[in-house]
């Protein structure tokens, strides 16, 4: 049973840190690329990271450049999400996705909220 865990969400004010982790079981997670999106009420999902089977390889969004970092642990078969300097237009639920949008499999999300 494919499974992928969320966790790390909450609460945090602008200028703020949060790190999302995301705890995949059931597949073999080196062998996928992860990524993280995220869907603001009223806006469309959009992806925010992406990061390679190896972790040779990382993709942002132009919103999160230099703000944000994804990684993970092969071994852990986690994948994480370090998020610094937040913003309130960063709130939003954020989702991990094992493989592509279509084909893929989602986390059930966690919710992220920058406000003071």
């Amino acid at each position: 049973q494919v499974q992928l865990v969320e966790s790390g969400g909450g609460l945090v004010q602008p200028g703020g840190s949060l790190r999302l982790s995301c705890v995949v079981s059931g597949f073999t997670f080196s062998n996928y690329a992860m990524s993280w999106y995220r869907r603001a009420p009223g806006k469309e999902r959009e992806l925010v990271a992406g990061i390679t089977p190896a972790g040779g390889s990382t993709n942002y969004a132009d919103s999160v450049k230099g703000r944000f970092t994804i990684s993970r642990d092969n071994a852990k078969t986690t994948v994480y999400l370090q998020m610094n300097s937040l913003k309130p237009e960063d709130t939003a639920v954020y989702y991990c996705l094992a493989g592509t949008p279509y084909t893929g499999a989602w986390g059930q999300g966690t919710q992220v909220t920058v406000s003071s």
